[in-house]
């Protein structure tokens, strides 16, 4: 059975990458590429995540991430979490078409966060709290809104040192039209803005444009 399944994954990626490889090379990122040979979920959904942050994302890069993760077999930590990452990118770029794949973007960070809720201090916990908090109630089984902001709160008292928490939290309160205990978290953005990848900067100013700067005090 369980070669059966590998050999299955096997023949999904050399499916996958058959059918990548056939668009022009320029339009699927040379790094993606690599890291699916490679067969490794974390580097690919890294790799994306990179071209995410530099602003030089294509819709093929999602897409292709997308189906090499898919098709690689493994149940770690890891491997869990680049699926449910990879799948949610895609469902931001198809936005409602992509509606059908959130419950797979919960899966898999639940999963994750199974395994190992210390991987990368919290990464699937932060995902999921931002999703049940943006997503709508109907598409996820496990949490909504209310539990959303219980995982990002609990994740800024855990690590305060990571601004991106700070952010999550912040966003989520703004998204549910509370931003007044937003202040606080903006506040740390604010004052640790070079911290942020430069996505999350325009995710900040954004957060800004909708609540308002917050009267912040000194920084420590």
């Amino acid at each position: 059975m369980v070669v059966e399944r590998r050999l299955r994954a096997q023949a999904l990626l050399c499916l996958a990458l058959a059918t990548a490889c056939a668009t022009p090379p320029a339009i699927v990122d040379p790094e993606l590429r690599a890291a699916a040979e490679q067969r490794d979920a974390l580097a690919v959904s890294d790799a994306l995540e990179q071209r995410i942050a530099n602003g030089t994302d294509t819709p093929a890069d999602r897409e292709f991430a997308y189906a090499m993760v898919s098709a690689i077999d493994g149940d770690t930590a890891a491997e869990a979490f680049a699926r449910a990452a990879v799948t949610g990118r895609l469902v931001q770029l198809r936005g409602m078409r992509g509606a059908p794949l959130i419950g797979e973007v919960e899966k898999w960070a639940v999963r994750s966060r199974g395994l190992d809720p210390k991987f990368r201090d919290g990464a699937a916990t932060r995902l999921l709290g931002t999703l049940y908090v943006i997503a709508p109630g109907s598409l996820v089984r496990y949490g909504d809104s209310e539990r959303g902001l219980e995982l990002l709160e609990g994740l800024v008292r855990e690590h305060p040192e990571i601004v991106e928490n700070h952010l999550r939290l912040a966003e989520a309160y703004i998204a549910l039209g509370d931003p007044d205990p937003a202040a606080p978290a903006l506040c740390v953005c604010l004052a640790k803005r070079e911290a942020l990848r430069r996505d999350d900067q325009q995710l900040l100013d954004q957060l800004l444009a909708t609540a308002g700067t917050p009267e912040c005090g000194a920084p420590d």
